[in-house]
């Protein structure tokens, strides 16, 4: 990486010249790591007083649920306040990323990136809620609709939750796609015709990711990735050909 400029904090030689070295820079980024992850340990540590709340919340619609050895229940509700304790302390983990990168980049690029974090995690909780309010209902409607008279679901709580988490988080990492083109559009590695080009790719590679994140194998839960993407990726073109006119 090229000459960084330290936070006030930073300790060495190489601060009193402006100047980190390599070790600098692990301790760094060191520090924030540290920072971020008792951010969530102290965050998650609350969520576990609301641990039934949310599980009732996740669980809604799905029935009666069971769990299949005696530390399962207890295990999901641990599972729930960390996802739930990771949800909220995102501001502080996205502020601890920008505050190492952002001494690296020049007054000017960092006047114009100040939205950043509050972007980020703006588009991060959009992309849950739409995930939970309409993607999550269609995808259990779905799988419940191969139960018969001969079969019928027996959800254990730990594998639902753990398919409602699945099933949530990679919408709060596509949704951040807009963001992600803007800041490329931004710093003219990429522009609206080069977007453009690039649709035929895009929705082959949606499909991939959505084969990759997607909680089953299936095709229906490789769309409900992939499509949102693709819309994602066109409202982006329009951001960047008519706002940043690019």
């Amino acid at each position: 990486m090229a000459d960084f400029v330290p936070d006030n904090d930073s300790r060495g030689k190489e601060v009193a010249l402006g100047v980190m070295s390599l070790v600098d820079h692990l301790q760094e980024l060191r520090r924030r790591l540290i920072i971020a992850i008792i951010t969530v340990a102290i965050t998650s540590s609350g969520c576990y007083y609301y641990a039934p709340k949310l599980v009732r919340l996740a669980t809604a619609g799905a029935g009666k649920l069971y769990y299949l050895h005696p530390a399962e229940a207890f295990f999901t509700y641990l599972k729930v306040s960390v996802f739930a304790g990771f949800v909220v302390a995102l501001p502080v983990i996205l502020y601890q990323a920008w505050a190492f990168i952002a001494p690296a980049i020049t007054n000017k690029e960092r006047k114009g990136a100040i939205i950043l974090v509050p972007a980020a995690v703006l588009l991060f909780f959009t992309g849950l809620t739409f995930s939970y309010k309409f993607v999550l209902p269609v995808g259990i409607k779905f799988f419940l609709g191969f139960s018969n008279e001969d079969l019928q679901p027996l959800f254990s709580i730990g594998q639902y939750i753990s398919f409602v988490i699945s099933f949530l988080l990679p919408f709060g990492v596509v949704f951040e796609l807009p963001l992600v083109i803007m800041v490329a559009a931004k710093f003219g590695l990429i522009s609206s015709r080069f977007l453009v080009a690039k649709r035929k790719a895009v929705l082959v590679l949606a499909f991939v990711v959505g084969a990759v994140i997607a909680p089953s194998p299936d095709v229906f839960s490789q769309s409900m990735v992939a499509v949102p993407l693709v819309a994602l990726y066109e409202i982006s073109i329009l951001i960047v050909r008519y706002v940043l006119q690019k």
